[in-house]
């Protein structure tokens, strides 16, 4: 395939750019351009000195590194792999003896809004206590343990005190089904779990251990000795007595004093499962060192964290974004941050206005596919409308998770930030570890739906099949081209499948291959992602990405609240482009569905060119989604072929409604 053929046309066009207001780019730790220009250029003339730097700036190290970067085994690259650190440390000790240490680290807000305080001192003896309580029960450093946890202060001091020991953690979202749970303790070995007998999420009191407990009945889980029970409500669970062992019973008696364990630098950190396109899933496997390094640095970059800031990542600790920006990072950057247990929707849509209010929260980040829904929700309702809250605490926004459409960026960026936070759309990936493209809040002039530019010493790049850089304007697969401290280090296990998945052959092997498309503008070089390279669409010799359809569906703002798009086979066109949307009034049928169907085409084919007319659009409550929130678009296929379901859809929120989808207008 020629290099023009296999260029996918980039056809959204935004104009709108708001820079950083004055007053914000005078105080922040990167200000204006030229700051992030020398930052980069740094990098430039000397790569590794520039890594060395920081790493020597924002860890502490029990035995300091003399080698920055070994790539004499690549892809497996290794970062300060003769320096000694922990990651429990760099986030805690680190701050006792500075003002830092009666600081609140977690302000805790429960399901039901009941709020908990931990100041770092506090945190630090919990994490220590837990650490000896494991200890005394045999776990050690290079162990893997199994994480299962409601999000609670207790998931959060269980990952530490892991990182405390050496001990390597595998969290485990709370939505995810025993299947899920089994397949990951038998993959990485683990010798314990840490659950919780219930949690809390929107009112209900949901069962964790008894998944647990039928996961390891379904076999192969031999290497688990003991699972650990937080008694997050009162409600009984059964017990098997000589392998259970509640929280109460393990924590007696122990010290809150636990010396950290130094670890090599390279030492694995946690393995975090991700989806594979195909087959298994995969166990992201992260180092200690170079992980720590940039949750610390991003925190400070892409978040520009302030001493009085109170930061909010909405993300579960199940998924990388809830590690970084949860677990570790502002942990690592001496912040306060919000930890919260339940939903957005409970016991109303305005429930992340209003704990912004409640909690003066400076900095928050959330997910695209949360913003959309609360738009939905606050065009229903003014109560629960971001305007019926005091937002005057904000100073950033941030967008994670996926990429958000222009619309939904405007919502947020008009409504919620009340145009003056900049928003910072960060583009990154479980393998990458932490931010990868990014503005920064005081530098970047923003587009709305761009994540703009990468961070220093990031090489990212734009390529065909070949590997060859494309021209600004012809969009292709997203690459980085020189390894980075957080990168992902191995597939748990499968080096070949990392290898393939990760540094493939085609492209000289040493290159990072995202799995991404993406398009820079012309006019600035900023990156717009255009959506997984697997849900490119070929129609009649065109390559789309699905994310510009679905942009300019949601455009349509006073009809669509959301949508997802995904190809098919077609006779004709090669692929067909099928719609699946959401509207802002009850699902239509008959004549009415097809009049609306055809509103939408049109609008499309104004938008973005009749090419990208949907040949299918299908109207239902809501879309197929995971309990994180994530559109299950393999499940869209599937409906969009007519196939019979038969994958399991036990995480699916809401099954019922893939029958309403499988309806064609």
């Amino acid at each position: 395939m020629s290099a023009s053929s296999s260029a996918i046309e980039s056809v959204l066009v935004e104009n709108r750019v708001f820079p950083p207001p004055a007053a914000f780019a005078q105080a922040a730790r990167i200000s204006g351009m030229p700051a992030y220009t020398a930052l980069c250029a740094e990098a430039e003339a000397d790569y590794e000195g520039f890594w060395a730097r920081l790493a020597r700036e924002h860890l502490d190290w029990s035995r300091p590194f003399s080698q920055t970067l070994d790539g004499s085994n690549a892809p497996f690259y290794q970062w300060f792999a003769d320096g000694e650190l922990n990651a429990s440390a760099n986030c805690l000790d680190r701050h006792m003896g500075t003002p830092v240490e009666h600081k609140t680290a977690i302000v805790f807000e429960a399901d039901d809004g009941s709020v908990t305080r931990v100041s770092y001192r506090e945190l630090l003896e919990r994490v220590s206590q837990f650490a000896n309580a494991l200890k005394a029960q045999g776990v050690q450093k290079g162990d893997r343990v199994l994480i299962y946890m409601p999000m609670t202060i207790e998931g959060v001091v269980a990952m530490q005190a892991c990182a405390r020991l050496g001990a390597t953690h595998s969290v485990v979202f709370g939505g995810f089904s025993a299947k899920a749970v089994q397949e990951r303790i038998v993959d990485v070995g683990a010798v314990a779990v840490i659950t919780a007998n219930y949690q809390m999420r929107g009112g209900k009191e949901l069962p964790l251990k008894a998944i647990v407990d039928e996961a390891i009945a379904m076999g192969g889980c031999e290497s688990i000795k003991n699972v650990f029970v937080y008694e997050r409500t009162a409600s009984p669970y059964a017990k098997e007595a000589g392998r259970d062992v509640p929280f109460s019973e393990l924590l007696a008696g122990q010290s809150t004093d636990c010396p950290p364990v130094p670890v090599n630098a390279e030492h694995p950190l946690f393995v975090l499962y991700t989806s594979g396109s195909t087959g298994k899933p995969k166990g992201v496997q992260h180092s200690t060192g170079g992980y720590m390094l940039w949750a610390r640095q991003t925190m400070r970059w892409s978040f520009d964290v302030q001493d009085s800031d109170v930061f909010w990542c909405t993300a579960d600790i199940g998924w990388i974004t809830g590690h970084t920006y949860v677990a570790y990072g502002p942990l690592a950057a001496g912040a306060t941050q919000i930890v919260f247990e339940g939903v957005p929707t409970y016991p109303n849509a305005g429930r992340f206005w209003q704990m912004i209010e409640r909690h003066k929260c400076t900095i928050f980040y959330t997910a695209p596919t949360a913003i959309r829904s609360l738009i939905k929700a606050s065009e229903a309702d003014a109560a629960v409308h971001p305007n019926a809250s005091d937002l005057s605490s904000l100073r950033i926004l941030g967008s994670v998770g996926e990429p958000i459409n222009p619309e939904a960026w405007m919502w947020y960026y008009k409504h919620v930030g009340q145009e003056r936070c900049p928003i910072v759309d960060t583009f990154w990936q479980t393998e990458n570890g932490g931010h990868m493209i990014t503005p920064l809040p005081g530098a970047t002039p923003l587009v709305p739906g761009s994540c703009t530019l990468p961070l220093p010493g990031i090489t990212a790049a734009i390529v065909d099949e070949a590997g060859h850089d494309l021209p600004n304007g012809a969009g292709g697969m997203l690459v980085v081209k020189r390894p980075w401290p957080s990168m992902i280090r191995n597939i748990w296990g499968d080096p070949e499948r990392f290898k393939k998945s990760y540094f493939p052959e085609e492209l000289g092997g040493k290159t990072y291959l995202a799995g991404d498309g993406a398009v820079r503008s012309e006019d600035r070089g900023y990156f717009r992602i255009t959506g997984r390279i697997d849900d490119v669409l070929n129609v009649s010799g065109h390559r789309m990405g699905t994310m510009e359809i679905e942009s300019a569906l949601v455009a349509k703002t006073d009809l669509v609240a959301e949508a997802a798009v995904v190809g098919r086979p077609d006779d004709l066109t090669g692929e067909a482009i099928c719609a699946f949307v959401v509207l802002k009034r009850p699902v239509p049928t008959g004549d009415e569905a097809k009049a609306i169907a055809k509103e939408l085409r049109d609008w499309v084919a104004k938008e973005i060119g009749p090419i990208a007319k949907p040949k299918d659009i299908r109207f239902g409550e809501n879309l197929p989604k995971t309990r994180s929130g994530k559109i299950m678009r393999r499940l869209l296929r599937s409906l969009a072929k007519g196939e019979t379901i038969t994958q399991d859809t036990s995480t699916l929120e809401n099954p019922a409604i893939l029958d309403q989808l499988a309806n064609t207008n």
